[in-house]
């Protein structure tokens, strides 16, 4: 028989479902739709690593500072691709800029393992390897939630 815990946590799951897709949708049509995205993101992440009232502050602490620099590295890798400069450039400019994106590449690298260690020290290892699946989970369904709407 399923107990009462269960139950709440099923639903619970069920309604973060839901409002991710309608924010999602929501997202497409109006001006705010990265702050419904991230408020979607947060409750999905929120309900799949079931966090204690102890562990939740340290933890979106930390989460927002590594997000906001894997963000900002990210977007900077994806400037450095579309540089429209590129197409004129000699091959010198061009291995210069490629040794550019793997450096930003490796600040990337060098930010998860030096957060792995910060969130360890909040939240348990099987808690961050689910961080971890959440964000790849969330960001391939809202790929799928995108492609759909185009």
């Amino acid at each position: 028989m399923i107990n009462l815990t269960t139950m709440r946590y099923v639903f619970i799951g069920w309604l973060v479902s839901l409002m991710f897709m309608a924010q999602v949708a929501n997202a497409q049509n109006d001006g705010n739709g990265r702050q419904k995205i991230e408020a979607a993101k947060i409750g999905m992440i929120t309900n799949r690593l079931n966090l204690t009232t102890d562990q939740a502050p340290q933890f979106w602490a930390v989460y927002n500072e590594y997000n906001a620099k894997k963000q900002e590295l990210n977007r900077r890798v994806r400037q450095l691709n579309n540089a429209p400069s590129r197409s004129g450039a000699n091959d010198e400019q061009l291995v210069n800029g490629l040794r550019e994106v793997n450096a930003t590449k490796q600040k990337l690298a060098d930010l998860d393992e030096e957060y792995m260690g910060r969130f360890l020290k909040v939240i348990t290892a099987q808690q961050l390897t689910e961080l971890y699946k959440t964000e790849q989970v969330f960001n391939k369904m809202l790929l799928n939630k995108l492609n759909q709407g185009n």
